[in-house]
């Protein structure tokens, strides 16, 4: 996919402290499988978010249906970390229902701030992958189906302040996602140095000694606490 170029491997898995009670992680928590209670019945909808948020940079993953998705929802987009995680005997799209995150369901629809819009011809077939462009810098999201561009799903992300978050959420019983692929490219200069500042410095590293101007050591320390 012409998509991967240039772009580096990274590693993220899925949160076990961000999802839903009905939401349960492989050991390697790359597989999350959605109402697998004895009663093999669904209490409603569930998710799961990502261990990375991204506020910088180029970022692309891949998920695969391990199981032909059925039900009222089956869902895979983005979301800050106040996006709910779980809708008790409700049986949404809980991905985009408000607006704190942006989700495909896999009906062909697009949701965001509960309102829907059509994208793309549904996916029906077991082992269907749909990858997920997140580009911070020009604010866009777009959706592939097994390699293939959707096209531009969502804009105007660049505007939104919050880390964004992948995310996958489910209301049908034995629903089973797996995370492939997972790359990011930085597009600038400044993305470059910011990623290599913060990542030097680690999630509580102190910005405020740094030798640099205050507005940009604000700016390294607000990407700090995002990422």
């Amino acid at each position: 996919m012409s998509v991967l170029r240039d772009h580096t491997c990274e590693s993220w898995e899925w949160d076990t402290e961000g999802k839903s009670p009905d939401a349960y992680l492989s050991p390697c928590r790359q597989a999350v499988y959605f109402h697998i209670s004895p009663l093999l019945e669904s209490q409603g909808t569930a998710g799961v978010r990502g261990t990375k948020g991204f506020s910088y940079g180029e970022h692309y993953w891949e998920i695969e249906f391990l199981e032909p998705p059925y039900g009222s929802s089956v869902m895979v987009g983005v979301g800050t970390v106040n996006a709910r995680l779980h809708a008790g005997e409700q049986f949404i799209n809980l991905i985009g229902m408000d607006a704190e995150s942006w989700g495909l369901s896999y009906k062909g629809f697009l949701w965001h701030n509960g309102q829907s819009r059509k994208y793309t011809e549904p996916f029906y077939d077991q082992n269907t992958v749909i990858g997920v462009l997140l580009d911070r810098t020009t604010g866009t999201l777009t959706f592939y189906r097994n390699g293939e561009n959707l096209g531009l799903a969502f804009s105007n992300l660049d505007q939104v302040s919050n880390a964004l978050f992948p995310m996958v959420s489910s209301t049908a019983p034995e629903t089973e996602l797996q995370l492939g692929l997972r790359t990011f490219r930085l597009s600038s200069l400044q993305e470059h140095c910011i990623h290599t500042i913060t990542h030097c410095l680690g999630r509580l590293g102190h910005t405020h000694l740094l030798p640099l101007p205050r507005v940009l050591r604000c700016q390294i320390h607000t990407y700090s606490i995002r990422s």
